[in-house]
């Protein structure tokens, strides 16, 4: 198993309690009519940018004046309008789970006592962090990672009208990607610590251990629990898109309610649900009657579930990944592959006729943070190219362990130079014996492929091998022609 671990360039002082009662997050510093520039800039303004390039869908951001109101970023800044509704001119599009990554060196993580939790982060949060350990954080992972491949990328979200909201924007404009807010009209009171940008610390301890908090930890209710519908302009976006991708943290933030209006609407217009349930699984599995049926529905209704060998375990009981992924296949509706990321051993693809394995890519880990979500982009970037399954692993793995040898998730993900140069060196991790034992049960299947750096043709429930160098050849000329694309100037 690789060691994880973390550098940051010096930890923040860490307080020593105080007499004072301070809230767990302090009230986000919010803009003032003084700052030069406003909160949200054109969202896109490069040729290669989505906004630039997508018929039917406008985006505009007019200038911020005096009478601007909380509502700019969520509503009618992004005010989304459809001309050509059938077009889907979106490669991907996120739902839910934006916030900033607060990461921070301390002595110790939070001890796991609710009360004594909430004590620790009174503490903690009261001096607000610096900004050079701000970093985008949830969805902003997997939606950086996928434009960084050149796929056309949204975030659907909500973002407070404060320095926060105006850091994620800013990163996503950076990147390449919008942004469409998801409430139109509220009554909700936009100075309300409900209404802003969640923030989410991400600790670091002495022995390289990480831990995370939110405000959601100390609530039973979802961080925007006052959202209550979908907004035409998330229903535009949605429409416009070949994908929508959803987490199980998504449940942190949004109400079930919402989260099963955006699968049936994702449905009901032809766009591909992917949907990975993450650690949030197990506890939604036991969860409300409200989340256990909206985590039903999106096991059902996805296109492409995406899951940890130990999450397809706890969500069917079977211990192999394999058959746990043949499973869900079979309790799905619409479901055509579902793929279990195995960490440092690959990954595997499991579709009604077919398994498709890969060994990981050997490399030096330094951070395992969104290698998970980078991976994720990948395989979206696979289905949306109609790749071969064992290429669209390839690249996945590539992506997932170009992110690793970074620090931390965000704007640190996998480069699009990191994963052509790991694929170029197509070091694989190879573990013939783990795969073949997961292999030896009674698979009903027609064809297993398995990719390697020798060619060998398979016997009954053995793998035919699929050439390494073949992949690469047929991968790298499409990241090196997105790469040089990136690079013409505007």
């Amino acid at each position: 198993m690789h060691q994880c671990t973390i550098t940051l360039k010096s930890p923040i002082p860490y307080h020593a309690p105080s007499s004072q009662s301070h809230p767990i997050f302090p009230h986000n510093p919010r803009l003032t009519q003084s700052q030069s520039h406003p909160i949200l800039a054109p969202i896109c303004t490069r040729a290669h940018s989505v906004f630039n390039s997508t018929r039917g869908l406008d985006i505009s951001a007019p200038k911020h004046t005096s009478n601007s109101n909380s509502n700019a970023i969520n509503g009618s800044v992004h005010d989304l309008k459809s001309k050509s509704v059938g077009v889907k001119d979106i490669d991907v599009a996120t739902l839910g789970n934006l916030c900033v990554d607060i990461v921070l060196n301390v002595p110790k993580l939070p001890p796991p006592d609710v009360h004594d939790r909430k004590a620790y982060m009174d503490r903690l949060s009261a001096s607000p962090p610096d900004k050079q350990y701000w970093e985008a954080g949830g969805n902003c992972n997997m939606a950086i990672a996928a434009a960084r491949l050149g796929l056309h990328c949204i975030a659907i979200g909500h973002v407070g009208n404060e320095v926060y909201g105006q850091f994620l924007v800013d990163v996503l404009h950076d990147e390449g990607i919008g942004m469409v807010g998801m409430c139109e009209n509220t009554n909700v009171d936009s100075s309300t610590a409900s209404y802003e940008t969640l923030l989410c610390w991400v600790l670091v301890d002495s022995l390289q251990r990480h831990g995370f908090c939110s405000r959601a930890d100390f609530s039973k209710d979802p961080a925007l629990s006052w959202m209550s519908k979908l907004s035409e302009q998330v229903k535009t976006a949605i429409k416009q898109s070949k994908i929508l991708f959803c987490n199980g943290y998504g449940f942190d933030e949004l109400p079930p309610g919402v989260i099963v209006s955006a699968v049936e609407y994702a449905v009901e217009v032809g766009t591909a649900l992917f949907f990975d349930p993450g650690p949030r699984g197990k506890s939604l599995s036991a969860g409300t009657t409200e989340e256990q049926g909206a985590l039903s529905q999106l096991l059902r209704m996805s296109d492409v579930l995406l899951l940890t060998s130990d999450e397809a375990e706890s969500l069917t009981g079977i211990e192999n990944p394999i058959s746990a992924g043949q499973e869900l296949l079979k309790q799905g509706v619409h479901t055509k592959w579902v793929i279990v990321k195995m960490g440092p051993r690959g990954s595997i693809l499991i579709t009604r006729s077919s398994i498709s394995c890969a060994p990981a890519f050997k490399v030096n880990v330094i951070d395992t943070v969104g290698c998970g979500d980078s991976f994720v982009a990948a395989i979206a970037y696979g289905f949306i190219h109609n790749m071969p399954a064992v290429n669209t692993l390839a690249i996945a793995n590539a992506v997932g362990g170009a992110t690793a040898i970074g620090c931390g998730a965000g704007r640190n993900v996998a480069t699009l130079e990191k994963v052509i140069e790991l694929m170029k060196a197509s070091n694989l991790n190879e573990d013939d014996e783990f795969f073949d034992e997961l292999l030896n049960e009674n698979l009903d299947v027609q064809a297993i492929k398995s990719l390697s750096k020798l060619v060998i043709k398979g016997s009954e429930n053995q793998p035919n091998c699929v050439s390494l160098q073949k992949v690469v050849s047929e991968l790298l000329p499409k990241l090196k022609l997105t790469h040089l694309q990136k690079k013409v100037p505007c």
